[in-house]
C-alpha cells in the first residue's frame, strides 16, 4: 500500500489521471488491452472528465480499453443516480467509446439476478485468462465503505470472487457490487479520496485496528499487485503517519 498525498483536489486528480494513463499504456503494450473497473460518485466524475480532456485523451488507445463497474445502483441506466450514466456522459460519449468495450450492470433485472449475470459476464470476458482487472478505481464514503461494500452487510464475509446484491436497510435500496475477493484480484487498485469530510474515514481504514464490519474498505488489499491511495492534504489530515 502506498500513500500519494497532494496539496489539493486538482493535484490529486492530475496525479491519478497520469497513473491511469501509465497503467493503461503498460497493459496495452504487454497484452494489447486494458481492463478497468470504474467507481461511481462525484469524485470519479471529475477524473473521467479529466481523462476525456485534451490534456489526456490522446495518451491512451481507447479502442483497447474495456470498462466495467465496481458497483452500480439498482436504478435504470438512464436514471440520474446511475453510475453508468455518469460515466457515459463524462467519459464514454466524449471519447466515443464503442459499446462493445463497455460492460454495464443489467439493472433491468432483479438485483440478485443482475449480480449473478454480471459475475457471469465478467467470467466470460476473461474466459481462460486469470480473472484479474488491470485497474480497479475506488472511492471512500465517510462511513468507510468502498464500492458498495457497506458496514454490517453480508457481502463483507465473502471469500470467493463474485458480484453480489447488497440491500441497504437505512436507505431501503439495493446496490450491485463486486465483492472484496474480486477487487483484490486486480493488478492495480487506486483509491481517489479528497476533502476534509473524508479525513476520519481515511484514518479509520488506514490506521485503526481491523474492524471490517465498521470499516469495510479495510478489506481491500491486492493479492498480486498494489494498492495506491491518492489523497489531498485535507483527506489525509487525521493520519498520524504519512
Amino acid at each position: 500500500m502506498e500513500l500519494n498525498i497532494f496539496n489539493n483536489e486538482e493535484e490529486v486528480l492530475d496525479a491519478l489521471g497520469a497513473y491511469f494513463v501509465k497503467i493503461a499504456q503498460q497493459s496495452i503494450s504487454a497484452k494489447d488491452k486494458f481492463t478497468v473497473a470504474l467507481s461511481g460518485g462525484s469524485s470519479p466524475k471529475k477524473l473521467y472528465q479529466l481523462l476525456a480532456s485534451p490534456a489526456f485523451k490522446h495518451e491512451v488507445d481507447w479502442d483497447k480499453v474495456y470498462f466495467f463497474f465496481g458497483d452500480e445502483r439498482n436504478v435504470p441506466k438512464d436514471h440520474p443516480d446511475s453510475n453508468y450514466l455518469m460515466a457515459k456522459k463524462a467519459l464514454f460519449d466524449p471519447l466515443e467509446i464503442s459499446t462493445l468495450n463497455i460492460f454495464p450492470v443489467d439493472t433491468s433485472l432483479p438485483p440478485k439476478e443482475a449480480a449473478k449475470k454480471y459475475a457471469e459476464e465478467i467470467e466470460q470476458f476473461f474466459d481462460e485468462e486469470e480473472l484479474s482487472f488491470d485497474l480497479v478505481l475506488l472511492g471512500l464514503g465517510d462511513n468507510s465503505h468502498t464500492a458498495s461494500l457497506f458496514p454490517h452487510t453480508a457481502v463483507l464475509h465473502d471469500t470467493i470472487p463474485s458480484v453480489k446484491e447488497v440491500f441497504l436497510e437505512d436507505q431501503q435500496v439495493y446496490r450491485i457490487t463486486m465483492n472484496a475477493p474480486m477487487i483484490n484480484e486486480a493488478k492495480h487498485i487506486a483509491f481517489l479520496v479528497y476533502g476534509e469530510a473524508k479525513a476520519i474515514a481515511v484514518h479509520h481504514v488506514l490506521e485503526d485496528e481491523e474492524d471490517i464490519e465498521n470499516y469495510p474498505a479495510q478489506l481491500i488489499d491486492s493479492i498480486i499487485g498494489e494498492v495506491q491511495w491518492f489523497l489531498d492534504e485535507a483527506a489525509a489530515a487525521e493520519l498520524e503517519y504519512k
